[in-house]
């Protein structure tokens, strides 16, 4: 029911420009909230409480779910059933992988609709329902754990977690209008800097323009795509501290975000001297500074075709997207906080072997880390290697070269979007096959792997 209201903003800009998509908008807004009523008024009456299996299924139907009605505004318009489901997914998952071509001649509603998709997955749908609907009790609780990625999960930024969830919500739609608003004064129109800060804080990286934020070609819209990606990218437990309890030096003290920031700075710098050494394209920082900035937060904006450029740093950049933006906040990939401990857990076997006898602890700041920490973000990275090595012998076996299956699903795991080989642009010369498996790529990797292969098995059905 509240994912049908959603319909309203591109209906509403169907008016304003009198597009003839308006009449689906209205019949399946309709329709949804019609279908959500009856969901209501037949389960109502259930007042037990939720489980933590409740919330892994709840979670994972969420994303399905939503992502099948969200594709059919595009199967009306004309797109195949599978196209649909595959934009839909890309933007509800905050991917930004596309197989629509002439996005300059779309109808601006549907281009409104694209965008609005990114911004209301870029949080968290099920955070969204847990703010502005209490009645799931204690069961929020269970939802929330398994929506929020990373060390958010254990963390009550408010002794209530609907508070939680409201107070979250709250920065993401602050940082949505302070980027509308600087996109509109860097010198965007309205309708474009509204599209574009929905794609922006979300990471989503769809755009109105084929040309992607290139279509501007103005260095001061790209200042302000760049900070807020970045912001976007961090933790926002931490801009919780800064807003509610004016924690400013929480950002300096983090060791995620110093980690996070110093591996964006190294591969910036490599990109850069890269494309001044060994390419004559102009302006090589401009360009290598926007597309570091936009590749490693897994936005996945374009002003440049990055997969023209040298290999190694066409590969740099989306071995950048593997380790993603900083846990809890709304970026994809491994996340910051896996890759640092995983190199810390190196270090100190090496340390071991050279004085065997020492006794050691890995370290987040000043806090120990726990061994089943440690043991379960193995499981994570092992279970993630296994994953996308299935997927890309799966993609491997639809008849695509190595290039564009390696990075098709590196770049659909990690919810990045552009890619490399046939998918630098968009997706729309794969197969159905193809489609198929990198939209459950998506799904995978916004849910954190774990979350949609708990529900897949078998065990977890039984009593």
């Amino acid at each position: 029911m509240l994912f049908s209201f959603s319909f309203l903003i591109p209906i509403f800009v169907g008016f304003v420009y009198e597009e003839s998509s308006i009449n689906i908008f209205i019949s399946l807004m309709i329709g949804i909230f019609l279908v959500g009523c009856c969901s209501w008024v037949f389960t109502r009456k259930d007042g037990s409480d939720l489980s933590l299996s409740d919330g892994f299924i709840i979670t994972v139907l969420f994303w399905l779910v939503l992502s099948l009605f969200g594709a059919l505004p595009f199967y009306f318009l004309g797109f195949s059933f599978v196209d649909s489901l595959f934009e839909s997914m890309s933007g509800i998952t905050t991917t930004g992988a596309t197989v629509f071509s002439g996005l300059d001649e779309l109808d601006k509603s549907v281009l409104i609709y694209r965008q609005l998709l990114q911004w209301m997955g870029g949080m968290g749908l099920i955070v969204l329902a847990i703010a502005v609907m209490p009645l799931l009790g204690i069961g929020g609780g269970q939802l929330f754990k398994t929506q929020t990625p990373g060390a958010m999960s254990n963390q009550k930024l408010t002794p209530r977690i609907t508070n939680t969830a409201r107070a979250l919500w709250l920065i993401y739609l602050g940082l949505t209008i302070l980027c509308l608003s600087s996109y509109k004064l860097a010198g965007m129109s309205f309708f474009d800097s509204f599209a574009h800060a929905l794609s922006t804080v979300s990471i989503g990286g769809f755009s109105t323009h084929d040309a992607s934020i290139g279509f501007f070609n103005n260095i001061n819209i790209e200042i302000v795509c760049m900070v807020f990606m970045i912001l976007s990218a961090i933790n926002f437990s931490l801009h919780y501290g800064l807003i509610y309890r004016k924690q400013f030096l929480k950002y300096f003290y983090d060791p995620e975000l110093r980690f996070f920031l110093s591996i964006l700075f190294v591969i910036t710098a490599v990109v850069c001297i890269s494309l001044f050494t060994l390419t004559d394209i102009a302006n090589p920082l401009r360009y290598g500074i926007f597309q570091s900035v936009s590749i490693v937060t897994t936005t996945g904006f374009l002003t440049e075709e990055y997969s023209s450029w040298p290999t190694m740093v066409s590969f740099l950049l989306l071995l950048g997207a593997f380790m993603g933006a900083c846990s809890g906040s709304v970026g994809g990939g491994i996340k910051s906080w896996r890759v640092l401990i995983i190199i810390k857990h190196g270090y100190m076997q090496i340390f071991k072997l050279i004085h065997p006898n020492s006794t050691n602890s890995i370290k987040i700041g000043r806090n120990p880390l726990q061994q089943n920490v440690t043991e379960a973000l193995w499981a994570f990275f092992s279970i993630y290697v296994i994953s996308f090595m299935v997927l890309l012998i799966a993609m491997l076996m639809t008849g695509l070269d190595f290039l564009t299956a390696f990075s098709a699903v590196g770049a659909c795991l990690n919810n990045l979007g552009p890619g490399l080989g046939e998918v630098a642009t968009n997706y729309s010369s794969l197969g159905v096959a193809a489609k198929s498996i990198l939209s459950f790529a998506m799904i995978l990797g916004r849910l954190e792997i774990f979350t949609l292969l708990v529900v897949l098995t078998p065990a977890f059905w039984q009593r």
